[in-house]
């Protein structure tokens, strides 16, 4: 049984056993979910006959609830300073929810299905970076940030790869592949279970909080406000990746291979988040921020002019360096500005911030694919990433007395 020993350091500082396992966790899981996500916008227009603003609504919608409700979840894990149930409800809703994509024959279930998901996502999502952040050894947080988060990535890489394999396999039958989707999120489920162990690094010594508590509040550093704003700005500039998915369908490639675009993004989000969180311990923050934005207005570009899969691909790669080089130093931010018994629930309310915001940024998108065109919905990323480019260099240095960016 693992013990407090996972904080006992090499002379090289390792990385605590139970971050592996929460990584392995997110892995399966993240396979699950983007197996299901690579074909889940095609599934929708295509045999639902919905329109892109309704896939951006569905997205949207489910994006934001996600975040909203790790608000809760963060404050109820710093109130009863146990995080383990937390990340049990919120991954076995996650796993219920998964028969129910190849069961439906509307919208209406696919949105229930996605609700249900990420519900369960919002649920895990705060006390598990809570959880990381009790653990991990302030000279490595950045570090185990972002393992987590690649063996996360490596899972949404390896989704829509065994999508595209299973729709070779079984002749191109979408509700067959999605059922598929069942297996790894019960193992990760399982892996909760016997190989998450969460060490008692604080009691319950306050009253339950409320998130918009001015008291707590009161608490928050100026430093932890201007990474709210900073990843606000980011998700405003980031839209769903169904909309990658939908580009990949317009521009003619065949059902097999529509989940290859989801494959190279997250593949490229993988082999650069963990790079990035080392840097990120080393390095100035606000410069890596700045080179995720520039990246991402460089994928909007090309995915706005893509006439061939190989312009295609490049811009689904830029997009997961984007990915790479901003959601695990955010995290970090997050993590390295807020005291410890408010950890999850400084967790929850910059993802409640996010979680707004992305509601809207996948509306617009959707918006301006069916008023104005594919092309347009590209644009408008790229002058939302441009204006959060602008606004990062507008931050102070130096916010309350740490040097963060």
């Amino acid at each position: 049984m693992m013990t407090s020993s996972f904080r006992q350091k090499s002379p090289h500082t390792a990385i605590p056993r139970t971050i592996w396992a929460l990584g392995f966790v997110s892995l399966f899981m993240d396979l699950s979910s983007e197996l299901i996500h690579s074909l889940l916008p095609v599934f929708l227009v295509t045999t639902l006959g919905a329109s892109a603003i309704t896939v951006g609504l569905i997205e949207g919608f489910a994006e934001g609830v996600a975040h909203i409700v790790k608000v809760f979840s963060g404050a109820l894990s710093d109130f009863f300073a146990r995080r383990k149930l937390a990340l049990l409800l919120g991954y076995g809703l996650a796993a219920v929810s998964k028969p129910l994509f190849p069961l439906a024959e509307s919208v209406g279930l696919v949105f229930a299905a996605r609700f249900l998901d990420r519900i369960g996502k919002g649920i895990r999502g705060a006390p598990r970076d809570a959880l990381v952040a009790d653990i991990a050894p302030a000279e490595i947080r950045g570090a185990c940030y972002g393992l987590r988060q690649s063996m996360d990535t490596i899972g949404a890489f390896l989704g829509p790869l065994s999508a595209m394999f299973l729709l070779w396999l079984l002749n191109d039958s979408i509700n067959w592949v999605l059922w598929f989707a069942c297996i790894p999120a019960l193992i990760a489920v399982l892996l909760i279970v016997v190989a998450v162990d969460e060490p008692a690094l604080h009691s319950r010594d306050q009253e339950m909080q409320l998130t918009f508590n001015p008291a707590m509040i009161s608490r928050f550093s100026r430093a932890y406000w201007w990474v709210l704003i900073t990843g606000a700005l980011f998700t405003l500039a980031r839209f769903s990746e169904a909309f990658l998915v939908l580009r990949a369908q317009q521009i003619g490639l065949s059902i097999v291979w529509i989940p290859s675009v989801m494959v190279m993004m997250n593949l490229c989000y993988a082999l650069s988040a963990y790079p990035v969180g080392i840097l990120s311990d080393r390095f100035n923050k606000r410069w890596l921020l700045a080179t995720a934005l520039l990246i991402l207005i460089l994928a909007d570009l090309l995915l706005a002019h893509t006439v061939s899969i190989s312009v295609l691909m490049l811009g689904a790669c830029c997009w997961g360096l984007h990915m790479g080089f901003s959601q695990g130093v955010l995290t970090t931010l997050v993590a390295e500005t807020t005291p410890l018994e408010f950890k999850g629930t400084a967790f929850g309310l910059f993802n409640f911030t996010c979680g707004i915001l992305s509601l809207l940024a996948s509306f617009i998108a959707g918006w301006l694919w069916d008023r104005l065109g594919a092309e347009f919905t590209f644009y408008g990323g790229a002058a939302f990433s441009l204006l959060a480019l602008i606004l990062l260099f507008c931050q102070p240095s130096k916010p309350s007395n740490q040097m963060l960016f």
